[in-house]
């Protein structure tokens, strides 16, 4: 037990200082050439921390499968995505995520898994996912690190805060262009 407490106090602080990295490298918006909306740094750290003590607070819960759910927050504001396997896990997630300190809201953008996959589904959904994440990283009008990609038997979910609709528009049609993808969802946000 001891050990775990460890490991989930390491991965949180692990994914504040990486989504602190990453958040330092945004620049303005290349689509429209104005700057995104403010963000301090005081505000980006309260989302790091947000965001890893969401993904402690999955993580520790037994009934749930936290390595499922995608977490991005954005001044306060948590976007949760993925998939689960049943109602009872969703509405569990839901209610970890809102006993968070520093969650404002909550966008659920967790859809549920229905039959189970195979493991051939699980290989070729791990592939179409690397292709989606290296086709988005590829293309500079987008800030691809801003989306989580998630695949489930074809159905790519895009999810994150985007800094307009041409970047949102540009990253659904790079998905959808890529083979093996059968849909893309879009559950990604414009940050505010």
């Amino acid at each position: 037990m001891q050990h775990r407490s460890r490991f989930l106090a390491l991965t949180a602080t692990l994914i504040g200082l990486m989504t602190l990295f990453v958040a330092g490298c945004n620049k303005p918006s290349e689509v429209t050439g104005t700057p995104a909306p403010a963000t301090t740094v005081g505000t980006i750290l309260d989302d790091s921390v947000v965001t890893a003590n969401v993904k402690a607070a999955l993580l520790a819960d037994a009934e749930i499968k936290s390595f499922d759910f995608k977490v991005e927050t954005r001044k306060g504001d948590v976007q949760l995505s993925g998939f689960v396997d049943n109602q009872a896990q969703l509405d569990r997630a839901i209610a970890i995520t809102y006993a968070v300190a520093g969650v404002k809201s909550l966008q659920n953008n967790v859809s549920l898994k229905g039959a189970p996959a195979t493991v051939g589904n699980k290989v070729d959904d791990s592939i179409v996912t690397t292709k989606v994440k290296a086709a988005l990283l590829s293309e500079a009008s987008i800030k691809s690190l801003d989306i989580a990609v998630v695949t489930r038997k074809g159905e790519v979910q895009l999810s994150g805060f985007v800094d307009n609709q041409g970047q949102m528009d540009r990253a659904i049609a790079i998905a959808g262009g890529i083979k093996g993808v059968s849909r893309v969802a879009n559950e990604m946000s414009l940050k505010k």
